[in-house]
């Protein structure tokens, strides 16, 4: 057996997707692990690895098994363990990958979230059961087999509802349903053969909470306000951070949340935990232990200059002092281009928008020539603009002023 290199070491579940918002979030990670002396690995599915170079050239080994696949990856961890090797963090930035990432902490020893927990929370309906039995309100849910089930449930119920697979991320498949002849296009967008959730519409603003758990506790770094798409489908266009709140509604959220993540179990890592503010009070929705997508990781680092959010959960779980969470000065907003669908001619005025000083991030994901879908989920959308601004009213305005002056021609 071969002795274990001397330093702490961190192994990374699954890498970053091609995606520029998971690369950034990945990058950011392993430059936080590097700067604290950290000695990273990094595993992920042989394609993922081959197109996101920038992020294996940040890990100091990169392996080849897929991440998704927890028997395969806790082989190799295995095989690892019995070499004497071993990992003190382990963390997944994805949400398919955080029932791998359970086994493999548990395997090494690691602190983590059991197995058991890390399912309670990704899975949807295991999450709102745990959750209700807690107190926390919640929507009426059904895990339904088939339309059969599906059908009861809507004659059991009142209206409108809300068409989801089970466990599923990017809002793809999430359907607004009103009554029986809605059912089956919602139906028609799930994954074959796979049990799904039929629940209950929550009419309300929604939210998000960023922040970390860390071995004393959570430490809430932002509330997020969402914008979306009109229903029947839900795709996000807009988030601002931090949201803009009465006074007195950043204390009920946050408490909510810490209240959500405390019946589920979960005890570390990065987490993201959706919400509703309605005319009775919060209800709770996902909880996601992964920083939140569409560049929220960015937007809470520039509404609080100084922020290490992934080296904070590194000193904590290493022993070492945590650094104080920086106030929040600013704030930030990103929003989404959603263009027609058609045949794409031309677009004008991006060059422009993504040149305003202001910009944090900017990123086109499509070009003439291409045929836009729908915009049905938020692979589908056409790209993003980031900016920074004094305040959330000012990064709200900024954000949708930029995306306003692009303009995507199309033809049927």
């Amino acid at each position: 057996m071969t002795s274990r290199p001397t330093g702490p070491r961190l192994l990374l579940v699954g890498g970053a997707t091609p995606l520029p918002s998971s690369v950034d979030i990945v990058g950011t990670a392993l430059a936080q692990a590097r700067a604290r002396g950290i000695r990273t690995h990094l595993t992920g599915r042989p394609e993922h690895l081959d197109r996101t170079p920038g992020v294996t050239a940040l890990a100091d080994e990169v392996f080849a098994v897929d991440p998704d696949d927890v028997a395969a990856t806790l082989a190799w961890a295995r095989d690892h363990r019995a070499r004497g090797e071993g990992y003190d963090l382990v963390l997944g930035l994805r949400d398919p990958v955080q029932d791998t990432v359970a086994a493999c902490a548990e395997l090494f020893g690691a602190p983590g979230n059991p197995p058991a927990v890390m399912r309670r929370t990704r899975v949807k309906d295991l999450c709102r059961a745990a959750l209700a039995a807690a107190g926390l309100p919640q929507p009426a849910v059904r895990l339904c087999a088939g339309r059969a089930d599906a059908l009861a449930f809507l004659a059991d119920t009142a209206g409108p509802w809300v068409v989801k697979p089970r466990a599923g991320m990017g809002s793809t498949g999430v359907r607004k349903v009103t009554g029986p002849a809605d059912l089956d296009p919602a139906l028609a967008g799930l994954p074959d053969g796979e049990p799904f959730l039929l629940e209950e519409y929550v009419t309300g603003d929604e939210y998000s909470v960023e922040g970390v758990l860390l071995s004393d506790g959570p430490r809430f770094l932002a509330v997020t306000a969402k914008e979306k798409l009109p229903p029947p489908h839900f795709v996000e266009v807009g988030h601002v951070v931090p949201a803009a709140l009465p006074a007195g509604a950043d204390e009920e959220i946050t408490r909510e949340a810490g209240r959500a993540l405390r019946a589920l179990g979960l005890r570390t890592g990065v987490f993201h935990v959706e919400l509703w503010r309605t005319a009775h009070g919060v209800v709770l929705g996902e909880v996601h232990v992964r920083p939140g997508g569409d560049w929220l990781h960015q937007l809470v680092a520039s509404s609080r200059p100084g922020l290490e959010l992934f080296g904070m959960l590194y000193d904590d779980v290493l022993g070492r002092p945590v650094a104080p969470v920086p106030p929040a000065t600013r704030a930030a907003a990103v929003r989404f281009l959603a263009p027609p669908p058609g045949r794409l001619e031309r677009i004008t005025g991006w060059d422009e928008a993504a040149a305003h000083p202001a910009v944090l991030s900017a990123r086109l994901t499509v070009s003439p020539g291409d045929t836009l879908r729908p915009v049905r989920d938020s692979g589908s959308r056409a790209g993003h603009l980031a900016v920074g601004a004094a305040t959330p009213e000012a990064a709200r305005a900024l954000a949708r002023e930029l995306a306003a002056s692009v303009t995507f021609e199309v033809t049927d």
